[in-house]
């Protein structure tokens, strides 16, 4: 247990940690409507440069183009650099951590994605995969299925996770189309529950 110094000087310290975290956090987006921020661990580690982690909540969130619900995280332990925030420094984060939670993601923030320049290559894949046609025209989420649209015509598929990746499996042929996988994504559970595509599973985060 921290000394009654090591609280007192904690606190200020506490403050400029979560206000930097925050800023390094939208710094990494192109937008976050809200972020929560709780952090945890001693006055003691805290003073030395390390938490015992950090759990956020963000809603409305986009990310390299993806538009994203609701992002609940909670990371492994962070070092982080002390001495540069007490001197007025932006935040600096050396060394890379694991996080783990869920991600939601709603129909129409998904198709509004998968049209964008850096999606459109995937939304052709999966339209091409799944329906024989492209490009894809539209995305939707309807009760527990998730419907590809193209040409006109549609298929209803179930997301799935397996080997840590996201597949999409076409309801009536059985036809399974992989997503492409990020080496520092572990993916444990996809499913659809009320109207949106929760993923759940892990990522290692390098400032």
């Amino acid at each position: 247990m921290a000394d009654d110094n090591d609280g007192k000087r904690s606190g200020p310290v506490l403050q400029l940690l979560a206000s930097g975290l925050q800023f390094w956090i939208r710094q990494q987006c192109q937008a976050v409507d809200s972020l929560e921020i709780q952090l945890h661990g001693s006055a003691f580690g805290l003073l030395r440069g390390r938490l015992e982690g950090v759990s956020l909540v963000a809603r409305r969130v986009i990310f390299s183009d993806l538009e994203i619900e609701l992002v609940d995280l909670r990371s492994d332990a962070i070092q982080v650099q002390i001495g540069g925030l007490l001197r007025g420094q932006p935040l600096q984060l050396d060394h890379a951590f694991r996080v783990h939670g869920f991600v939601a993601l709603s129909g129409p923030g998904l198709s509004r994605s998968l049209s964008t320049p850096h999606w459109r290559g995937l939304g052709d894949q999966l339209a091409d995969g799944l329906l024989g046609l492209s490009p894809l025209q539209e995305l939707r989420i309807e009760r527990d299925r998730l419907l590809l649209w193209a040409e006109g015509l549609h298929c209803e598929t179930e997301p799935r996770a397996r080997d840590g990746r996201i597949e999409l499996v076409h309801c009536d042929t059985g036809l399974c189309v992989p997503l492409p996988a990020d080496p520092n994504i572990q993916i444990d559970v996809a499913e659809l529950s009320g109207g949106l595509l929760q993923l759940r599973g892990s990522a290692r985060v390098s400032p």
